[in-house]
Parts: structure tokens; sequence; C-alpha cells
């Protein structure tokens, strides 16, 4: 403990093969974070059970410690009741659980032409199933469940960015355009469908276009449903939002969806991205399907 009576921030990271961990890994060392990967299950249980200590020479840098199904002896169970004791102790210890859809799982292994660790002489699917059963413990006391089956790596670097970027001083806002064609993102809190509006995708000249263009904005913006619309969405959050705070609901992700997520969705979002910064808050955007085609 430094001098000031501060315990170092710890955070537990985990989950599934093949669901991002190595991506988690890299983000919070671009962080600052001091990252250890695979820990000993021995020294793991040692730093648990140790009272919470600053970094050396009292740096105050938060350590990521990664433990998974590669580690020798690896016990969710025992490290479910070593984080309760730390928790029960007043530190600073959280869990971030990584998980992703077995089909995705599957394609991804299949793809890297990767053994996965728990399947060497067997199909990939007894693995993960093996796996999955394995880390319910973790994942049900989870500070932060992230499901990766609908993120590329960019997708995940920005969510971990603005879940641990800074210090936590009220509610974190993702915003989020997607296509509907493509599947609702697991990770959303709030979905909004924004199909009701006009569809610049039948405007010839204004199909290759997206929602992040003039054309495009204008167009969306003059159906005559467009402004009630975005000043009721606008007073649902003004009202939701700070409801989320007093909860103690760190992390807000609000998606907006259309059919192909390239035009409504797209501008509805940086619309409403523009009015929250106007409020106060720091939201990150994302456009999950503006790439696709």
């Amino acid at each position: 403990m430094s001098e000031d009576g501060r315990h170092r921030r710890l955070m537990i990271v985990t989950g599934m093969s093949g669901a991002g961990k190595s991506t988690a890994v890299r983000t919070l060392e671009d962080l600052g974070w001091e990252v250890v990967d695979n820990l000993p299950l021995m020294l793991l249980d040692r730093l648990l059970d140790a009272p919470g200590q600053m970094g050396a020479d009292g740096e105050d840098r938060p350590l990521a410690v990664v433990v998974d199904s590669r580690t020798r002896g690896f016990d969710p169970d025992r490290m479910v009741a070593r984080i309760a004791r730390r928790h029960e102790q007043g530190d600073d210890v959280g869990l971030l659980v990584l998980d992703c859809a077995d089909s995705e799982l599957v394609r991804r292994f299949s793809e890297t032409r990767r053994r996965h660790p728990l399947a060497l002489d067997r199909p990939i699917e007894d693995g993960i199933a093996r796996e999955r059963e394995l880390l319910h413990p973790l994942r049900a006391i989870a500070d932060h469940l992230i499901d990766t089956t609908d993120s590329s790596t960019n997708t995940l670097q920005q969510e971990l960015r603005a879940r641990f970027a800074t210090p936590e001083t009220g509610t974190t806002l993702a915003i989020m355009s997607f296509g509907f064609a493509r599947g609702v993102p697991r990770n959303a809190d709030l979905v909004l469908d924004m199909r009701f509006l006009r569809n610049p995708h039948w405007v010839p000249e204004l199909k290759p276009m997206t929602g992040q263009q003039a054309p495009v904005a204008d167009y969306v913006a003059a159906d005559p449903a467009y402004p009630e619309a975005i000043e009721r969405i606008d007073g649902l959050l003004a009202l939701l939002l700070p409801r989320y705070a007093a909860e103690g609901k760190s992390y807000v992700t609000i998606a907006f969806g259309c059919t192909g997520g390239r035009h409504r969705s797209v501008h509805v979002a940086e619309t409403i991205g523009s009015r929250l910064r106007e409020r106060g808050f720091s939201p990150t955007i994302v456009h999950r399907d503006l790439a696709r085609h």
C-alpha cells in the first residue's frame, strides 16, 4: 500500500480461446497497463492473497493478469473465492471475460489452423464446449463481459479503450451504427431501429455514399418523421443516462440500426453523438458495418 493508502488496481483477464485476449493484452499495454500473460496459478494465488500494493517506486500503473485454460492447474472456482476475499478487503480487483459464439470460434480456429488448447487431439468443438463449461463460474461474476462474435480487431480495441482509457468518472458511452442484415450487436444496451426513415439506398446517386456525407445526411434529415424522432431520442437519453449513472452502470452502448448499416443509422449515430457531446459526454462512435457493401 502506498503512503496515501491507495491500492493498486488489478484486472484479471480471461475468456474463451480465440475470443480476442491477445488483442486485449496489446490494447491494455498501449493504454499504460502492466500486463502479465499466462501467469502460473501458484503465483496468481499469491498475488490474490497478498494485500493490494502500488507498483514499484510508488508507480500507480494498473496491472492486468491474463489467466485462462492454458494455465496449468486452472481452477475457476478457486479464483472466484480468491477474488471474493479481496473484494471483502475493499481491494480494487476486476474481472474481464471475453466471450464469443461457438460457430465463430470454430471459424477463427479453422481459418488460422491453430489447435484449441483443450482439444489438441480432438475436434475443435469438443475443446470449445469443455472450455465454456470450465469458464462458467468466472463468466457469472465478470465485471466486464465482452462478446466479440461480431467484433473486428479494431472494434474490440475501440471498446476496450472506451472502458479502460481513463479513470471512470461516470457512465462511459459508446454510440454504434449497424445493419440489421448482419445481426444485432450482442453488446448493445439500447437498440433503436432507424428503418422507419426513408432509405437513401434507393436513390442511385446516394446509394454509394454513406451517412457521413452531406447529401445522404440531408436526405435522411428531410424525412417528415426525422425532427420529432431525433428530439424524442435525445429526450429519452437525457432521462436514462443519469439514471444509469446513479445505478452505478459504468458502460452503456447505444446502437442505431438500419438495413445495411451505411446510411440512416450512421447519420443518426453521428447526430446523437454530437448532441451528447454538447451535454458534456464523451461518446465513442463506432460504425460497425460502414466499410461493408
